[in-house]
C-alpha cells in the first residue's frame, strides 16, 4: 500500500485515467517590465476553500515524456494540501494538452474552463501555451506553466494571470551556449525546432557561443509532426561543426540515429530533450553527450521523489523514470493555495495579485519550505516566503522566477544522464 492515503475520487485522476555549471548560473535576476494587481490586506481568521484547478499537460504528443512526472507533481501536492486541512482543499481535473500537431488542448482547455477552475497548470511545451493563453486568461482563469521557457512570455499581455516556476530561455541558452564553448568547441552546428522555444533558445544559445569565441556554422529547423530530419541532418553535418546542440522533442529519436558517425561527446542537448533513453538506443550511442536542465538537482531530493514514486504507486501508475519538471509542477500547485489563502478567495485575480508575495517576491517574509508551515503562517497572520523543491522561485511582477539554476548533465553508456556539476 501507498505511504500515502488517495484523495478522494473527485480530487484524483491517474495518468491512465486522463488517456481514457561548468557553469551553473545559481541566481540570475530577471527584472524585466510589466504589471500586476497589487496586494491588498487580507483578514486573518479561520478558511474554507475549495480550489479547482485544472492540468494541461503533455500525456499525448512530443513531449509526452514530460506528461508522468509533472502530473505526478500535481496530484502530490494536491494530495498533501488535502492531507494537511488547514482551510483549503484542492480539487483537480486532470487534462491534456498534447502538442501544436494534435492539439488536444483545443477540446480540453475549454472542457477545463467549463468546470470553473481557478487555475490551469500547463502547458509544458511553449508554443502549445501560446494557443491557448489568450483563451485562459481572458476568462480571467490563471495559467500556471511548470515548464515553458519561452521569453516570450515575459511581456504577454495576460492581465497578471500567466505565471511560471521555469525560467526564461535568456538563461538556459546562455549556460548552454558558454558550456559547448568552454567544453573546446570552435564551430557549432545547431538543429532546432521551428517554434517560439526552439527559435528563442536557438537564438540565445548563439549569442552566448558567439560571444564566448565561437562560430555557429549551420543552423537547421524542423516542423512539428515532421517525421524525416535526412535533410536537416545533411545541412549540419555538410558544414563539419566541432559540436551538435538539438533543439528538440521527442523527434530526438530520429534524429540521433541519423547522426551515426558523429563523434557522441560532443552532442549537446536541451530541457526539451534530456530524456532516458536507455530504451531507445543501443548502449554508447550517448556516451559522454550533455544537456542543460533548469531546476535542482533531483538526486539530491530524496524526500521528495522517495514521495513522488509512493504516489505513482498509489495511483497505480508506472515508476518515474525522470523527474524533469515534476518539482516545478509541485511547487505551482503550493503557491497556488498558499496565495488563495492569503486572499481568502479562489478567484483568478485574487489569486494571482498574491501569488508574489508568497514566492517572496514582494518584500520580506519568513521563510517555509513545505506547506503546512508556510499555509499556518499565513492563518497567523505572517507573511509567507516560500522556497519549494525547484528552488526560492522569487517571481517578479511579469510572473517569472528571479532566481534559478540550471543544471549540466552527462550521458553515460546506458544513454541514462546524470547532473554532473
Amino acid at each position: 500500500m501507498s505511504a500515502f492515503a488517495k484523495a478522494p475520487a473527485s480530487r484524483s485522476r491517474t495518468l491512465k485515467s486522463v488517456l481514457g555549471g561548468i557553469a551553473v548560473l545559481g541566481v540570475s535576476a530577471l527584472v524585466l517590465s510589466g504589471c500586476a494587481s497589487t496586494p491588498e490586506e487580507t483578514p486573518e481568521g479561520p478558511r474554507d476553500l475549495t480550489l479547482k484547478i485544472g492540468t494541461a499537460l503533455p500525456v499525448t504528443g512530443n513531449l509526452a515524456f514530460l506528461g508522468p512526472p509533472e502530473i505526478a507533481g500535481v496530484g502530490l501536492a494536491a494530495q498533501e494540501i488535502n492531507e494537511a486541512d488547514l482551510g483549503i482543499t484542492i480539487d483537480v481535473t486532470y487534462g491534456d494538452s498534447g502538442d501544436t500537431d494534435n492539439k488536444a488542448y483545443a477540446t480540453e482547455v475549454p472542457r477545463l474552463l467549463a468546470d470553473g477552475v481557478s487555475a490551469i497548470i500547463g502547458a509544458a511545451s511553449s508554443g502549445t501555451s501560446k494557443l491557448f493563453i489568450d483563451d485562459v486568461t481572458g476568462a480571467g482563469v490563471i495559467q500556471f506553466s511548470p515548464a515553458n521557457t519561452s521569453a516570450d512570455f515575459t511581456t504577454w499581455d495576460d492581465n497578471g494571470l500567466y505565471w511560471r516556476t521555469a525560467p526564461s530561455d535568456v538563461l538556459q541558452g546562455e549556460v548552454l551556449g558558454n558550456l559547448i564553448a568552454e567544453d573546446g568547441n570552435e564551430t557549432l552546428g545547431i538543429i532546432y525546432l521551428n517554434d517560439s522555444y526552439g527559435t528563442g533558445l536557438k537564438e540565445f544559445t548563439s549569442k552566448a557561443f558567439t560571444a564566448a569565441g565561437g562560430e555557429v556554422v549551420a543552423e537547421a529547423s524542423y516542423n512539428t509532426g515532421d517525421t524525416s530530419f535526412d535533410a536537416q541532418i545533411s545541412q549540419v553535418t555538410a558544414a563539419n561543426p566541432d559540436a551538435i546542440a538539438l533543439i528538440a522533442f521527442e523527434e530526438t529519436k530520429t534524429i540521433v540515429p541519423g547522426l551515426s558517425g558523429f563523434p557522441s561527446d560532443k552532442l549537446y542537448f536541451v530541457d526539451g530533450n534530456l530524456a532516458d533513453y536507455s530504451a531507445d538506443f543501443p548502449e554508447g550511442t550517448l556516451t559522454g553527450a550533455k544537456g542543460t536542465l533548469p531546476g535542482l538537482d533531483t538526486a539530491k531530493l530524496g524526500d521528495f521523489t522517495d514521495r513522488l514514486q509512493a504516489y505513482v504507486a498509489g495511483e497505480g501508475d508506472p515508476e518515474l523514470k525522470d523527474f524533469s519538471y515534476a518539482a516545478e509542477s509541485y511547487d505551482a500547485v503550493i503557491l497556488l493555495a498558499l496565495a488563495a489563502l492569503e486572499a481568502n478567495s479562489v478567484d483568478g485575480a485574487d489569486i494571482a495579485a498574491k501569488l508574489q508575495e508568497v514566492s517572496g517576491g514582494s518584500g520580506d517574509g519568513e521563510k517555509a519550505t513545505d506547506f503546512a508551515s508556510a499555509a499556518q503562517i499565513i492563518l497567523d497572520g505572517g507573511t509567507v516566503d516560500f522556497d519549494g523543491n525547484s528552488g526560492p522561485i522569487t517571481f517578479n511582477e511579469n510572473g517569472d522566477p528571479t532566481e534559478a539554476t540550471i543544471g549540466i548533465y552527462q550521458y553515460d553508456a546506458t544513454n541514462k544522464y546524470a547532473r554532473i556539476n
